[in-house]
């Protein structure tokens, strides 16, 4: 029993690993572009270069990494183009899935969202960004669950896992933060009068409003 245990432990190392890493590189601690060393991350993150090896295949098919032969791996930078395309779409994905949550949410469903949307406003006061994105996430794929189309919810989960260390970083804007909680506010509230159209709207107008932020994050990035 203690041998299966132990190849269970072991077989969850590369998705530990590929958690970790995805979190470095959503947290900004590895850049876009940044070449990743394979002895240090080894070490940072406790496990050996197999799993990592095989974390790093995990975040390349999420299209976080790209693997390069001959030459490595290192973190997705995206242009400004690849941005506005990306943003665009993840505009129509969420005001999709907010229309059909609206049409297809439960009770239970609203008094969950409302405890997440507790701890968002919570991780605000807090000032933790982090634990406020995980809770931002958290809120967005529960939406999508609602919403209960699974090409829409894998379409979604592909695209918005390249953007969410820019999403991350626009947050640094405390203005545009606490506009955002606003917005989210609005939204449950959309959700709960189970007003589709509404709810539509505001998804829409809070992607267009985080890819400014997202745009004008990345011109200081550029002049530093």
């Amino acid at each position: 029993m203690d041998g299966f245990n132990i190849a269970i432990a072991r077989s969850t190392l590369p998705q530990v690993a590929a958690e970790r890493l995805r979190t470095l590189i959503v947290e900004g601690v590895l850049e876009p572009g940044a070449r990743l060393n394979e002895r240090e991350l080894s070490e940072q993150l406790g496990v050996s270069r197999t799993p990592l090896r095989e974390a790093f295949r995990l975040l390349a098919a999420e299209g976080l990494l790209l693997q390069m032969p001959n030459r490595g791996v290192q973190v997705l930078a995206l242009s400004r183009e690849d941005v506005r395309h990306a943003f665009e779409v993840m505009a129509s994905l969420e005001g999709l899935a907010g229309e059909l949550a609206a049409a297809r949410v439960t009770d239970a469903d609203l008094d969950e969202l409302r405890g997440l949307q507790d701890d968002l406003e919570s991780a605000h006061r807090r000032l933790d960004l982090p634990a406020y994105y995980r809770v931002n996430r958290a809120i967005h794929d529960r939406l999508n669950s609602i919403a209960a189309n699974p090409v829409l919810a894998q379409t979604y989960r592909t695209l918005n896992a390249r953007l969410h260390a820019l999403r991350f970083r626009s947050n640094f804007n405390r203005a545009k933060w606490d506009r955002a909680v606003a917005e989210h506010r609005s939204m449950l509230a959309a959700l709960a009068a189970r007003d589709g159209a509404a709810l539509r709207d505001l998804l829409v107008r809070h992607l267009h409003a985080k890819l400014q932020a997202v745009l004008e994050t990345m011109k200081r990035q550029d002049k530093t």
